[in-house]
């Protein structure tokens, strides 16, 4: 009997533990863990969590995956203990959220968390989160970003596919502003509606606190953020766009229009002017100054892919792609997408987005978003319904939709879509770090750096 005993085979020793009130609301995440660990993990509750990882046998697990929901909201304090003491132990910790409020989301990463994955799971989404904290110490914060803005996306509507690669390039110095570019992928699809709202909508996010945005219009030809917001576009645009090597601050801050005294505005030119006026150097510049006068830098692009478009995309922190539901839109994206690759740029900044959506109650519209995502192997980073004709009579009224139609759909998604991206800028800005130590040469965003 004792020979025979000897024989069975050891249990494995636990590499990892899922921590949640109820493991058995996730299903999903139970389903995953078997499949990357196989039996070689357990399960805590919140108290038994804390406790656990005081012990010397916590250590020698490779990470804890923290599973919470809308009905956690209430203990967030405790939840916020069981990362900081993880981290005490030296483990990572991957942060599962099902519905979690933005401020909520905002309160958890800030105590630690090394990566963030949505639930429901998308396909191999927590694989490949357990691949980036134990090769590189957790997700970048572009990464972390385009996650946390993405929970404005119904989760039935995105698509699961095509994991984002951690590794990025592009961002500014330490201490300098964002800057997202937002183009169409074909005519009309609604680049500057979004760029103008959205920018608008940074701008006036807090009555103290608001970071300082500027939108910058690169369409040199028939760019028309300044009729959208009634602005005069001044001659000495074409003055700085001419000689941007010897252009500085004062000269910038001169060429600006402000919009209500919270927005800054560089417009296009009076002139319609050739697209190869500027070049790669000129954009570089001209997005470096820009980026250390101000927090925020939306860049309106033309719809033309220019010889200059590569060096917004390598400025931009994100790089907005506005689709509508429609073939051209989605061969062209595709086209796009595919310029990127062969270029050898990080496509991985490239944030999708659908405007004039079909209605949630739609169930053939439904079908037809996940195949056009399907199509181009991408998940939506945030899906704007269709705001109808208020949308052009606000526009024709040279206001940002939340001034004049502020239950108008498409104004409360703009407007979520910048709550989420504020508050994840605000959590890497405040001292976030996925990486502490352990990658000193990380890539900025947001102006900031970790490691």
């Amino acid at each position: 009997m004792a020979s025979n005993l000897a024989l069975l085979p050891e249990p494995e020793p636990l590499r990892a533990v899922t921590v949640s009130r109820d493991v058995q609301e996730f299903d999903l995440l139970i389903e995953d863990m078997e499949a990357e660990l196989g039996e070689a993990w357990g399960d805590l509750n919140f108290s038994e969590a804390i406790a656990f990882l005081r012990q010397e046998e916590a250590r020698k697990l490779d990470f804890i995956v923290l599973a919470v929901d809308k009905e956690d909201e209430g203990r967030l304090a405790q939840i916020a203990d069981v990362i900081r003491q993880a981290k005490q132990t030296g483990l990572r910790v991957i942060l599962v959220a099902d519905g979690l409020g933005p401020m909520a989301l905002h309160d958890l990463l800030r105590a630690g968390a090394d990566d963030f994955a949505p639930y429901p799971l998308p396909e191999n989404a927590l694989s490949e989160a357990v691949a980036r904290i134990l090769t590189t110490g957790g997700a970048e914060s572009i990464e972390m970003l385009r996650r946390a803005g993405a929970e404005t996306v119904d989760a039935e509507m995105a698509h699961p596919a095509a994991a984002v690669p951690a590794t990025t390039t592009g961002g500014g110095p330490r201490g300098q502003g964002a800057v997202f570019a937002v183009q169409s992928a074909a005519g009309g699809d609604g680049a500057t509606t979004l760029a103008v709202n959205l920018a608008w909508e940074l701008a006036t996010i807090s009555k103290n606190a608001a970071p300082r945005v500027c939108v910058i219009d690169l369409g040199l030809q028939f760019g028309s953020v300044a009729t959208y917001l009634d602005l005069p576009r001044k001659p000495m645009i074409y003055e700085v766009l001419s000689d941007v090597a010897s252009m500085d601050e004062q000269a910038f801050r001169q060429a600006l229009g402000t919009y209500k005294d919270r927005l800054s505005v560089f417009t296009a030119p009076t002139d319609i002017l050739p697209l190869d006026l500027i070049g790669p150097d000129d954009v570089v510049g001209l997005l470096s100054l820009a980026r250390t006068c101000f927090d925020v830098v939306i860049v309106d692009m033309p719809i033309a892919v220019t010889g200059w478009t590569d060096a917004v995309f390598g400025q931009a922190d994100l790089y907005f792609v506005v689709c509508g539901l429609e073939v051209r839109s989605a061969q062209n994206a595709m086209r796009f997408q595919r310029l990127l690759q062969a270029e050898g740029l990080p496509v991985e900044k490239l944030a999708f987005v659908l405007n004039r959506a079909p209605g949630k109650m739609d169930m053939s519209g439904r079908g037809r978003i996940d195949k056009m995502a399907e199509s181009l192997g991408i998940k939506f980073h945030a899906v704007l319904p269709d705001g109808g004709k208020q949308v052009t009579e606000v526009n024709d009224q040279a206001a940002p939709l939340s001034t004049l139609a502020p239950r108008n759909a498409l104004a409360r998604e703009i407007q979520k879509l910048a709550c989420e991206l504020h508050e994840a800028r605000e959590a890497i800005e405040s001292g976030q770090d996925m990486s502490r130590a352990r990658k000193p040469a990380k890539k900025a965003i947001f102006g900031l750096k970790f490691g």
